[in-house]
């Protein structure tokens, strides 16, 4: 699909529309995070609107693309996409982390189409994208798999052997994508545990690396393009992005990790996304 002018507007538009869906859902949730979903937004619409080969009325295809969310609590931007895209009614949103409902806090991978992996503690989801990688190679298929995580994540150990053998197996199907955000639950990552050089150190484990600016919706997309292109290694996309981008008072903010914003709060950052809808569709 030609990636023209006015098919990255409409993705930024999307992207727009995604964040405002988080906000609504979250205030209504009265818990859940709030700075990673709103940082992944432009990919998030990038994935699901262009890249991925998925078809929402055949959720089970089995020649779809597998996205596989390593970091379950950022699933407000997951269920945004997925209902935008056509899996479930958009109406459904309104229902995140109520008892009984399918959007829980962190993604089931039975209750929802589209769904492919249940993620809660962190550092899973990685090694979940291996075994589906490993599985399309000794079947000879063609899908490719793309693994979501977050930078904190890189915390847990078990990212690291999963970063290893993924390396030694040259799974050129699997693209992973960091939302390098530099935040935590409990403060900025280089205070907690320091990550960098983390190119590096990817490449020093048989990793392509590719790094860009995580709001930059056709570096996004020409990332993974490139990804296709590499013949014996798997890919990680280091996504640089803005923790709470498009709410001025929640960017580059840590403690906005892990809480919602009250209705007042939600109501100023809605204005502002729209402000900002505004000046997307007329530029």
């Amino acid at each position: 699909m030609e990636l023209t002018d006015k098919k990255i507007k409409s993705l930024e538009l999307m992207a727009n529309n995604i964040r405002q869906d988080i906000v609504e859902m979250l205030a209504l949730a009265g818990s859940g995070h709030s700075a990673g979903p709103l940082g992944m937004a432009d990919i998030f619409s990038a994935l699901y609107f262009h890249i991925l080969n998925h078809d929402p009325k055949k959720p089970d295809w089995p020649e779809r693309d597998r996205l596989i969310l390593s970091n379950g609590h950022i699933c407000p931007v997951l269920y945004s996409a997925l209902a935008r895209a056509g899996y479930f009614p958009l109406d459904e949103l309104a229902t995140l982390r109520q008892l009984d409902s399918r959007l829980q806090g962190h993604p089931h991978r039975q209750s929802l189409p589209g769904i492919e992996n249940t993620s809660g503690p962190l550092g899973s989801g990685l090694s979940q994208s291996i075994g589906l990688a490993l599985g399309a190679h000794l079947n000879q298929e063609r899908h490719r798999i793309y693994c979501l995580m977050s930078d904190g994540e890189h915390d847990a150990g078990n990212t690291w052997e999963a970063i290893m053998l993924a390396g030694k197996e040259k799974l050129n199907n699997l693209t992973a994508i960091v939302d390098r955000n530099n935040i935590q639950i409990d403060g900025y990552t280089e205070d907690i545990m320091p990550l960098e050089p983390l190119k590096e150190k990817y490449e020093s484990f048989n990793w392509h690396v590719i790094e860009v600016d995580g709001h930059n919706i056709e570096a996004i997309i020409d990332a993974t393009n490139e990804a296709k292109a590499i013949f014996a290694q798997p890919t990680v996309i280091i996504a640089h992005t803005i923790p709470g981008r498009g709410v001025d008072f929640m960017e580059q903010d840590f403690e906005w990790h892990g809480k919602p914003p009250t209705e007042q709060e939600a109501q100023i950052a809605l204005r502002q996304l729209r402000t900002l809808g505004n000046r997307i569709e007329h530029d």
